[in-house]
């Protein structure tokens, strides 16, 4: 491991993207709790991709236009519905205390959802992660899941962060529902966004 891998994993995990834009949605709207878990599940949702790189299967996605095109689009689809979900009273910003409780398992799957629905992480991995492995290392597929290991931790650290500084705030939102409003609109548009950017996206 060195260090120019840990700094390159840190702003690639730092970087905003559909796993943080959810992240902090969910600590606005259900506290640090329900932060915590939708880092959790962001992070799993690298796990699909970090087996496919080491497999060779994103080596697929990248020759195969359809295969990338059917992950990708099913990605677009997702992320338009989180923003329609976003922009909804009882959606994902809905301000309830009750509901850090209820919602666990739907945190998490739609976390999971958010990452696993992006081909283009497959593709990163497998680009990325080879460039920190030695030419003569004894097991590079060993040292893949090392590094991919590594990479997991800091996006789960790093999201765990935004999402417990949104929940810090969580209350002063709460008291103002203008803010709420326009928070609601700014991260539907965040996914818009980034659905848009998906969409463009080539292999």
């Amino acid at each position: 491991m060195t260090l120019e891998f840990l700094i390159t994993s840190l702003v690639v995990a730092a970087s905003p993207g559909t796993g943080v834009v959810y992240t902090l949605a969910a600590g606005l709207s259900q506290g640090a709790k329900a932060s915590i878990i939708a880092a959790f599940g962001c992070t799993l949702g690298i796990v699909p991709h970090l087996l496919a790189a080491i497999t060779g299967l994103a080596a697929i996605l990248h020759a195969s236009a359809l295969a990338f095109g059917v992950v990708k689009y099913l990605g677009v689809a997702y992320l338009i519905y989180m923003a329609w979900n976003t922009l909804r009273e009882d959606g994902a910003l809905k301000i309830d205390d009750g509901q850090e409780h209820r919602g666990v398992t739907r945190v998490i799957g739609e976390a999971i959802l958010i990452n696993l629905l992006n081909p283009k992480l497959s593709i990163f991995f497998f680009a990325f992660l080879p460039q920190f492995i030695a030419p003569e290392e004894v097991s590079p597929t060993w040292r893949m899941v090392d590094l991919g290991l590594i990479f997991m931790a800091m996006t789960f650290l790093v999201f765990a962060l935004y999402g417990c500084f949104a929940a810090s705030v969580r209350r002063q939102v709460v008291a103002r529902p203008a803010v709420l409003t326009w928070l609601r609109r700014s991260f539907a548009a965040a996914f818009v966004a980034l659905g848009a950017k998906l969409a463009l996206t080539q292999r």
